[in-house]
């Protein structure tokens, strides 16, 4: 298959996937966005015998979820996801001050406290059709951070000492002179030879 041809089969793939994406993806504009539904048509849920005002997916977990929302007179929305996530996040905020303020540095002691609350707020994302990440979300894990993680140090990569800088930068600065005077002695022959 020639670089043309793949190029243009690659592209067709690319356009073919942002139209679909674009109708079948839900977006938020804002914070106090709400969720469109997928077609015209307003769907219903019923689960139990009780019918939901919105589309909720089939499960109970969910449609406990949704039946909240409802019972506030909300449909899926960021407000409900927020009160939603408040009673998990003392929940976490509890967890995390049961451990000593030293071990919240420790990946192995707090992975399933962080785990468990980021598998939370993809689910009630999920069941309200909200999709995650999202503002909120975001907000929620930098207050997190800068609550719990903040003074953990990082392995990050961090500035080499003031001697190795300058060793790196004044060698291509010393070489260039020399490399210009290879040329002028080797071009001054005429021919090209030393």
């Amino acid at each position: 298959m020639t670089v043309t041809r793949f190029s243009l089969v690659f592209s067709g793939c690319l356009v073919t996937l942002l139209i679909w994406g674009c109708t079948h993806v839900i977006c938020l504009d804002n914070d106090k966005a709400t969720v469109q539904p997928l077609t015209t048509a307003e769907k219903t849920t019923e689960i139990s015998g009780y019918q939901l005002q919105f589309s909720c997916p089939n499960d109970t977990f969910c449609h406990s979820v949704c039946k909240f929302c409802e019972g506030r007179n909300e449909k899926p929305s960021m407000e409900c996801l927020s009160v939603l996530f408040d009673d998990y996040l003392h929940l976490f905020n509890e967890q995390m001050r049961s451990l000593n303020s030293t071990d919240w540095c420790v990946w192995d002691k707090v992975s399933s406290f962080y785990s468990d609350f980021s598998t939370y707020t993809e689910s009630l994302s999920d069941c309200l059709r909200i999709p995650w990440p999202n503002s909120l979300v975001e907000k929620l894990f930098v207050n997190i951070h800068s609550a719990y993680f903040k003074t953990c140090p990082t392995e990050e990569f961090s500035d080499p000492p003031p001697g190795i800088v300058f060793a790196l930068v004044i060698t291509p600065i010393c070489l260039i002179p020399v490399m210009v005077s290879l040329v002028v002695i080797k071009t001054k022959n005429g021919d090209g030879t030393s």
